[in-house]
């Protein structure tokens, strides 16, 4: 699929939220887009594993880990599981690690930053509920639309 942000602000900015410029590129893929799938987790990746086995069907993953810089919600190892299932894009409110490994993958990766510690496993969090950060709120089925020059949500698919 073959986009702009900036184009798609221009055509349909009274209907986008768009979030603030706080997310690093990180994946091999900048330009990525697709339904929304969140999760609310705080410093321990178990269900961002679980939910990137599942066929993803172009889908993008949201997830709210609270903006911490602790710890890395997202690794290498569990962006391949995203890639092999066909995953568009994982966004973290939080860090990665395994940073140049994800970037020769085919998915799109956006986080706050990068960090070399691995989460906790506990198993705890929340799955498909609305969750707000970087000014927009995300809630699942909306569609998501990443590239270089930002990301933007939209209530209806645009493209």
């Amino acid at each position: 699929m073959d986009f702009k942000t900036t184009d798609l602000c221009d055509e349909f900015s009274d209907r986008l939220q768009i979030a603030e410029p706080v997310f690093g590129d990180y994946g091999g893929e900048l330009m990525f887009c697709g339904s929304i799938v969140t999760l609310k987790v705080f410093e321990d990746n178990s269900l961002v594993r679980a939910v990137l086995e599942e066929p993803g069907d172009g889908r993008v993953l949201v997830v709210d880990g609270g903006g911490s810089q602790r710890c890395a919600l997202l690794g290498d190892q569990i962006a391949e599981l995203a890639e092999e299932n066909d995953w568009s894009g994982v966004v973290v409110n939080g860090c990665i690690r395994d940073s140049s490994a994800i970037a020769e993958l085919g998915i799109g990766v956006k986080a706050l930053g990068v960090h070399p510690l691995k989460s906790v496993k506990r198993g705890v969090g929340e799955r498909d509920i609305p969750v707000r950060f970087a000014g927009v709120n995300f809630i699942p089925g909306h569609s998501l639309y990443a590239d270089e020059d930002g990301l933007i949500v939209s209530e209806k698919p645009l493209v």
